[in-house]
């Protein structure tokens, strides 16, 4: 049997066995090392090490899709990050005009919102900030007390960003038992270079939309072949974002083509995690579910979708 070498870019085994296949040695079966992919799942690299830049699973590109000319997502972050938010988020999805949200997997939080979250509209919240990492071969080196660092984020390299990202998509999937329709970084900490260029190879791999906060972003990820948004608003700061006429303000302006995602994070105020946005969560939550805000989208004729218009095929 021919030697297995570790390239030098810390790709896949080279010279053994092919991807996805389980040999065996005089010591009885290796772990497997390569692509895997349950029905209706993402697929995972299974193995220490990520696999090479351009690896991909075998699986086909997707029908081409037809994008219409105009549509509208309003996406909630921060599902699993407190149990507080989550039933905020929970109510904007199920009472008011939230169309879509994305789920933290890494937290203590994140198998209940996914349970009590299951058959709505979610995307993983790509989480790099804190908790422990999903790799089980995440490097030491880039954690801090074995934990993720939000200001070590911008030194991950991309390899390691791509495996961790693959690793958090494969957890979603168990946890929610569906696919995510997309995803975003919390904190969006993808405005580092190297974490933007490994999302977009999982992302590309994974046959998914990601989030894009600029044109220079969106020429990144599409130039991955990664489709993103074409218009982004929001924002998180002292004071609460999304009050009503703000909203009402942006909705009356926007953009008369292609798709636009309206980040937001309504919640209850924060009741396990120190939060700075903590109250004004519930501003954003009483937002989203005035009558005003539905009044609004329906004088524009317009009804929420979520990031799989980017997908579906026309």
């Amino acid at each position: 049997m021919a030697a297995r070498t570790l390239p030098q870019d810390g790709g896949p085994p080279r010279g053994g066995a092919a991807r996805g296949t389980r040999p065996a040695d005089a010591g009885g079966a290796r772990p497997r090392t390569g692509w895997a992919r349950r029905p209706g799942h993402h697929p995972v690299w299974i193995g220490s090490t990520p696999p090479h830049r351009g690896a991909e699973p075998p699986a086909h590109r997707g029908p081409r899709v037809n994008l219409p000319g105009r549509a509208l997502i309003i996406n909630a972050d921060d599902l699993g990050y407190d149990p507080a938010v989550t039933r905020g988020i929970l109510r904007a999805m199920q009472e008011g005009i939230v169309s879509s949200a994305t789920l933290m997997v890494n937290t203590p939080y994140s198998e209940t919102a996914a349970h009590e979250a299951r058959g709505l509209s979610l995307g993983l919240h790509f989480n790099l900030s804190h908790g422990l990492p999903v790799w089980a071969a995440f490097p030491s080196h880039f954690l801090r007390n074995g934990s993720l660092s939000e200001p070590l984020a911008q030194h991950l390299t991309p390899d390691v960003v791509e495996a961790e990202a693959l690793a958090q998509l494969e957890r979603l999937d168990t946890l929610l038992g569906q696919p995510a329709t997309h995803v975003d970084v919390h904190k969006r900490l993808h405005r580092h270079p190297g974490v933007l260029e490994g999302l977009a190879r999982a992302a590309h791999v994974a046959l998914l939309p990601v989030r894009s906060l600029d044109a220079d972003m969106r020429r990144v990820l599409r130039a991955h072949g990664v489709p993103s948004n074409d218009h982004f608003i929001g924002e998180a700061g002292a004071e609460a974002y999304w009050t009503l006429e703000r909203l009402e303000q942006h909705l009356a302006t926007l953009p008369e083509e292609g798709i636009t995602e309206l980040m937001c994070h309504p919640g209850y105020t924060p009741e396990a995690v120190k939060s700075g946005y903590a109250r004004q969560r519930e501003v954003e939550l009483a937002t989203f579910l005035h009558p005003r805000a539905r009044l609004a989208l329906t004088r524009l004729g317009l009804k929420p979708t979520d990031f799989r218009v980017l997908t579906r095929a026309g």
